[in-house]
């Protein structure tokens, strides 16, 4: 490979993770744009009872990010995601200030982490299958998984406001 050609693809997929979780983004609103100024009322809300809410969003998006880091390390066993069950895990109790800041914590911590073994991947491991995708393709379908539940936390804040004409609190 060329020098100058080596890592680029590297780069290209932490710009990618990175436009979608914290930009900048052209596209508008990043995962942890979507999040700024969430109190726990807004993230408790829900708008019928068997739908998410925005706190089960973010533990969701939390969640796979462990998964891929493990995956992308070879051990699904990696860290052990911290919260059960799985992939939407409980809302703490009390569902209060201080839980939702530590989740919001750990989805930001979550992001770090999964960047650091992204860039620590060797430039030919990015195309290998991991099970059904390859690396890239994990890491690539971390950002749109990304920008999917933004767009939802979005939509819940919005129908929130809405919802029947007046702002609910």
């Amino acid at each position: 490979m060329r020098a100058g050609v080596r890592g680029v693809k590297r780069k290209l997929l932490l710009d990618v993770l990175d436009a979608a979780f914290t930009g900048p983004s052209w596209h508008g609103t990043t995962l942890w744009g979507s999040l700024r100024g969430l109190t726990p009322a807004a993230a408790l809300w829900r708008p019928s009872p068997r739908r998410h809410n925005i706190w089960e969003e973010v533990l969701h998006t939390a969640y796979w990010k462990d998964r891929i880091r493990a995956r992308l390390v070879g051990d699904r066993k990696v860290g052990g995601f911290p919260r059960r069950p799985g992939n939407f895990p409980a809302v703490p109790q009390p569902a209060n200030a201080r839980a939702l800041r530590a989740d919001l914590a750990l989805l930001k911590d979550g992001h770090r982490q999964l960047r650091e073994v992204v860039a620590a991947l060797p430039e030919s491991r990015l195309g290998r299958r991991v099970g059904k995708w390859t690396c890239d393709e994990m890491i690539y379908g971390a950002a749109a998984h990304d920008l999917y539940h933004a767009g939802q936390i979005q939509l819940l804040k919005r129908l929130r406001e809405t919802g029947d004409g007046r702002r609910e609190t």
